[in-house]
């Protein structure tokens, strides 16, 4: 496949680029990079992308730190649009979490639970990590010192402001994340279910033509979507 053009290998005819053993010579003759990979891998197209001045759109999740810093690092030359989740309805749900999460008080217990597949291999879900950010700023908390992640054994009573996080695997489930605001005697539950993994490949779609002649910085699916 050395030398053919990607769009002719992808069934859609010549687009320009062909394929490589040289990654920078690829990224250099395309738009964008979309990326839902592993930790390790996104941060060498970050690289990759800074070098060829594209857009990169990051799905992956799973990143520690440190994978973190070196996103930012080359989001000083890339456009890099970085999501835990890409649909447009998790992302109006990260919004709607942190508008409540501001509206009410300690007094509602905040509690993320999500569901995925059985090969998922992180927990929490990016997702779920999303939405207790959304949840954290809503309250103008430190998610890091509120942030409870398992539960077992004799834990005592729960603490006020705590935000947990509880993971569910199994099936082939694409994704399930609830919300819960848990006061005295009333709860509201924000709830989003995927059904169809093709509404995070044309999240990212969109957001890489969002991406395109924008110029570097590090961006979320809220700037894509202007929520």
């Amino acid at each position: 496949m050395i030398g053919a053009d990607v769009g002719t290998v992808a069934g859609i005819g010549e687009v320009g680029a062909r394929i490589s053993e040289d990654a920078l010579e690829v990224c250099a003759a395309v738009d964008a990079i979309l990326d839902f990979t592993t930790p390790a891998s996104t941060v060498e197209f970050a690289g990759l992308a800074a070098n060829a001045r594209i857009v990169h759109v990051i799905g992956t999740t799973g990143l520690s730190a440190a994978d973190e810093a070196a996103i930012a690092a080359a989001a000083r030359h890339a456009t890099i649009v970085k999501a835990g989740n890409m649909s447009l309805g998790v992302n109006l749900l990260v919004a709607l979490t942190r508008k409540v999460a501001a509206a009410l008080d300690a007094d509602f217990d905040i509690e993320l639970v999500e569901m995925h597949h059985r090969h998922k291999v992180d927990a929490p879900s990016g997702t779920a990590l999303m939405l207790a950010r959304a949840a954290a700023d809503g309250r103008a908390a430190d998610l890091e010192k509120v942030a409870v992640r398992t539960r077992d054994g004799h834990t005592g009573e729960r603490r006020r402001g705590d935000i947990g996080m509880q993971s569910l695997r199994g099936g082939s489930v694409v994704g399930d994340h609830t919300v819960i605001f848990a006061g005295e005697g009333e709860r509201i539950e924000l709830t989003h279910i995927a059904t169809d993994r093709g509404i995070f490949a044309r999240g990212a779609v969109k957001a890489a033509l969002w991406g395109r002649g924008r110029g570097p910085g590090l961006f979320s699916m809220a700037d894509v979507l202007g929520v």
